[in-house]
């Protein structure tokens, strides 16, 4: 259900650029960055796939769990088009360095989680993104939601960037630190490193 929906983004912030006629620097910029990043999870859903998303699921708890609170992010290119948001350029540029730094940690910390998985399994991982952080692939998409939400040049994609944080992120890594308690070595893991941002938080 995820990746159907990533595979969908581009085609939504297109329709939502015909429907309003904007055809803007800003309005291109959001589509190249939003919609490379689905294309990007598509690609990376059949390369070095997250377990927990190959879960089968029903219909209805795709449509309501998944497919609705992930369109939820949509709003923010919603926004861009349907108020016509002309970013000036420093403020683009500041946008596509949030998202595509973020891109970095997302798509490096799962890919070394991955392999880590296949070669290592039973150990705790600690290096590479992980070396300072716990959580290199929730701080990886903090900063593209962010960068997207930025775009929209209003408080509304931030707040629903904020509940996710709140609501959704943040009790799951209670859960993995959790989980992750059982090996020697989490103690010294934790802390030196931060729960979401490098070093720091």
């Amino acid at each position: 259900m995820n990746r159907s929906h990533k595979a969908v983004t581009p085609l939504a912030i297109l329709a939502m650029m015909a429907f309003y006629q904007e055809w803007n620097y800003t309005a291109w910029i959001y589509l190249a960055t939003h919609g490379t990043y689905a294309l990007l999870w598509v690609y990376k859903g059949f390369t070095f796939p997250d377990r927990q998303f190959l879960v089968p699921c029903s219909i209805p708890y795709g449509v309501f769990y998944v497919w609705l609170p992930l369109s939820l992010y949509w709003i923010a290119g919603w926004l861009v088009m349907s108020r016509h948001v002309q970013a000036p350029p420093w403020y683009l540029a500041m946008c596509v360095s949030l998202t595509a730094t973020g891109i970095f940690f997302h798509y490096v910390g799962d890919m070394q989680k991955h392999m880590h998985m296949q070669y290592r399994k039973g150990t705790l991982l600690t290096e590479g993104v992980w070396a300072g952080c716990r959580n290199p692939n929730y701080f990886g998409e903090l900063l593209i939601y962010l960068g997207f939400g930025l775009l929209a040049m209003h408080w509304l994609p931030m707040a629903i960037l904020g509940t996710m944080v709140v609501g959704l992120w943040i009790p799951n890594m209670r859960l993995k630190d959790k989980s992750m308690s059982r090996y020697p070595e989490f103690a010294a893991w934790k802390a030196r490193t931060g729960k979401i941002v490098p070093y720091l938080l």
